[in-house]
């Protein structure tokens, strides 16, 4: 085990301040708990997947969807809200020319509400300063192969804003239900770093 004891400092302040603030009033008795399992709980792949699917089978939907995402997917349920404030959300697709990869570079900020948590491999330092400099050779070591003359566009997530991918669909789904092409759709898939 190493010596480093940063993350017990910055708990244990953390801890204090939320104990300052249950004791002023500001905040009721785990309050913070609360609200963390209550965005943790409603958040899953299968919501980002809901989104894609309907991207793909209403056009309009789709347009919305890119123009203003936060307002587009209310019309699904979803929010961006459950933290202490709505994060602005952007949808990106990709076509037969572009490809979309979202990282981000400073931490790991990420729509947990329509993707959940997010995986250990999006949240590495490997990931985050690589896939900025190399997006073709990370997508390679993370099983898929872009044409050559495909271009690719990385996407930095902050704290005010977070990106999903709409994959392109696949060939021969036309037959599908929204349902169904739903199912088809992965988390990695919403991030940019696999296809459908």
């Amino acid at each position: 085990m190493s010596g480093d004891h940063t993350s017990s400092l910055i708990s244990a302040r953390v801890r204090h301040v939320e104990a300052l603030l249950e004791r002023r009033g500001v905040l009721g008795d785990g309050e913070i708990d609360r609200r963390i399992d209550e965005f943790l709980a409603g958040g899953s792949p299968a919501n980002g997947a809901r989104i894609a699917a309907r991207a793909w089978v209403d056009p309009g939907f789709a347009e919305r969807l890119l123009t203003d995402a936060n307002d587009a997917i209310g019309e699904v349920g979803l929010s961006m809200a459950g933290g202490l404030q709505e994060q602005r959300l952007k949808v990106v697709a990709n076509t037969a020319d572009e490809h979309n990869v979202v990282v981000c570079t400073l931490c790991s900020c990420y729509p947990i509400a329509l993707l959940g948590p997010s995986p250990g491999w999006y949240k590495s330092e490997a990931y985050r300063s690589r896939v900025v400099r190399d997006p073709r050779g990370v997508l390679r070591d993370l099983g898929f192969e872009l044409p050559e003359g495909t271009r690719i566009s990385v996407w930095d997530a902050s704290a005010e804003s977070r990106y999903m991918v709409v994959p392109r669909r696949p060939a021969g789904t036309g037959r599908l239900s929204e349902e169904q092409l739903a199912g088809l759709v992965t988390r990695k898939g919403l991030i940019g770093t696999a296809v459908v």
